[in-house]
């Protein structure tokens, strides 16, 4: 049985206003150290990143790699599939939130036609591991578009 565990550390110093903090480490280390602050949440990234954008890269890359398998059970692999993710943070009540998720897939299918391909991206969709993690939490939308 397969099983994995990843890590990363952050540190954030002060008010969640006026502070500041940074991605401080990824176990694999495949990434340095990522600031963030309040206004990259809410304003202007200014060269910082935040919790969603990283949700958003997650399941970008998480949905493309269930996306792929999908399709090769299927008997048709894809050639290239981008998947660009976006993750909606709001003001929800007198909290924060993750809203939403907007998958948009564009993908090169040989022998594929786009009712196919969406089918399947939906399908995908609901084995992606990151999906199932926000699921009934976060609300997911799943456009896709085959390219010729």
């Amino acid at each position: 049985m397969v099983k994995a565990e990843r890590r990363a550390e952050a540190v954030w110093e002060g008010d969640l206003i006026h502070g500041h903090g940074q991605i401080v480490s990824v176990g694999s280390g495949a990434v340095g150290e990522l600031p963030l602050t309040w206004a990259s949440r809410v304003e202007r990234s200014d060269g910082r990143t935040s919790p969603e954008e990283l949700l958003a890269a997650a399941h970008a890359g998480c949905y493309a790699m269930a996306f792929s398998h999908t399709l090769a059970q299927a008997g048709t692999p894809a050639e290239r599939l981008a998947v660009n993710a976006i993750s909606t943070f709001e003001q929800v009540g007198e909290g924060f939130k993750v809203t939403t998720m907007v998958l948009d897939v564009r993908g090169k299918v040989p022998g594929l036609d786009q009712a196919t391909f969406e089918k399947v991206a939906q399908q995908a969709e609901q084995g992606c591991p990151i999906s199932n993690a926000l699921r009934n939490n976060v609300q997911i939308h799943v456009k896709a578009s085959l390219e010729s």
